[in-house]
């Protein structure tokens, strides 16, 4: 057990032993011993029973588990490495670790691998470490240690979690490497074959969306002949997957100018840049002229809301995007939509999508329901984790 206990109100440890990994703050009875932001604490039913060990945080979500039951293991060198390993051999199961045409997945996927709060990404020879959590950040070092002993030929460690760490728990966090340096060239990794450079050091989130990956080989399955238009479209991942496959255009879009450099320069890494134009501009605005222009459309727009009381706000932008796209596409095009916002379910974002038709009046017809790929799991126990959902509509 850890030095400091959190006891439970009677009845609100049932949703620890059916292993969801939050324990919320109106649940504890009371907290005994001396605890910080970020350690570990050992959580007990109202009787005394151990149900288990987790990170503390003051705040709604007050503790996030760990472990569970009475022989909890606490998060020390052992614990760390044993997590990591048992979530390396699920993605070389999945056939993610050892192909030459892909050597960039997701390692760690928060409460989906049993490590609420971590994110780590591996782009070849180097992992990118983001912890969500002071528990996590906290234990950057035992996470770094743990990498070099389980993932083969790895360079460096960089940890981006400055954005994403609790402001309060960390100040004045600085991303940097915890092992290894920056080679100092541009790192291009492969995916299905198709090349992109990768800016893991000031990219967006840990410089690549690899959740996209499946829903990318879908769409070069009908990109061949189309006109394409990929918006919110970051490092033009959708974009080089339709170039590759023999779209007749692609036109790419996204307010970031820095985003379109990035586009431009994987689009280059193609044999057919000359099919390709980028766009820094706003994706609103930019389709507001484009009746008929396109034949496969791809809507894949930020998180509208990263909290419950942002979703009804996030409903209607999602329905005004899609009534906007469309208005825009050709008869018998497709449009591929997404929301990565985690507050709003498949249930939701598709009636947010059927009242964009409505109000588009055009008739559409569901071809596909997507969702992340396999390196992105979720656990059973915390359905929370499912959070992009995407369809893939045919429009009349």
């Amino acid at each position: 057990m850890t030095s400091a206990t959190i006891t439970l109100k009677p009845g609100k440890d049932q949703s620890l032993r059916r292993r969801h990994p939050w324990v919320f703050s109106g649940a504890i009875a009371r907290l005994q011993g001396e605890v910080v932001e970020g350690e570990a604490v050992t959580v007990l039913a109202h009787g005394g029973e151990v149900l288990g060990v987790g990170h503390y945080a003051p705040g709604s979500i007050a503790v996030r588990m760990l472990d569970f039951g009475p022989d909890a293991q606490l998060p020390e060198a052992a614990f760390w490495e044993e997590k990591l390993r048992n979530a390396y051999q699920l993605r070389q199961g999945l056939g993610l670790t050892g192909q030459g045409n892909t050597n960039v997945y997701r390692l760690a996927h928060a409460e989906g691998d049993g490590l609420p709060g971590l994110i780590i990404d591996v782009y070849g020879d180097v992992a990118v470490v983001q912890a969500h959590s002071a528990g996590m950040y906290r234990a950057r070092p035992h996470i770094a240690a743990a990498l070099q002993a389980v993932v083969p030929g790895l360079r460096a460690v960089y940890d981006k979690s400055a954005e994403t760490v609790p402001a309060k728990a960390a100040p004045g966090a600085q991303n940097g490497y915890l092992f290894g340096a920056s080679s100092g060239q541009e790192h291009i990794v492969h995916e299905n074959g198709h090349r992109f450079v990768v800016d893991w050091e000031t990219g967006q989130k840990t410089g690549f969306f690899i959740d996209q990956r499946d829903n990318r080989s879908l769409l070069a399955r009908y990109a061949p002949g189309r006109r394409v238009l990929n918006t919110f479209c970051y490092t033009g991942g959708f974009s080089v997957y339709a170039l590759e496959a023999g779209a007749e255009l692609v036109h790419s879009v996204d307010s970031s100018k820095k985003a379109i450099e990035l586009t431009d320069h994987n689009a280059a890494l193609t044999d057919h840049a000359d099919r390709h134009e980028a766009y820094a501009q706003d994706v609103f605005s930019f389709l507001k002229d484009r009746h008929n222009q396109y034949d496969l459309i791809v809507l894949d727009p930020p998180a509208f809301a990263k909290h419950l009381s942002a979703r009804h706000n996030a409903l209607m932008g999602y329905k005004r995007l899609n009534v906007a796209g469309i208005k825009q596409i050709a008869p018998g095009g497709l449009l591929f939509t997404f929301s990565c916002s985690q507050v709003v379910s498949m249930e939701l974002f598709e009636g947010a999508i059927m009242a964009a038709a409505i109000e588009a009046g055009r008739p559409a017809r569901i071809l596909h329901r997507l969702t992340q790929p396999a390196d992105h799991p979720v656990s059973l126990f915390h359905p929370e984790g499912e959070y992009l959902k995407g369809l893939v509509l045919a429009v009349e």
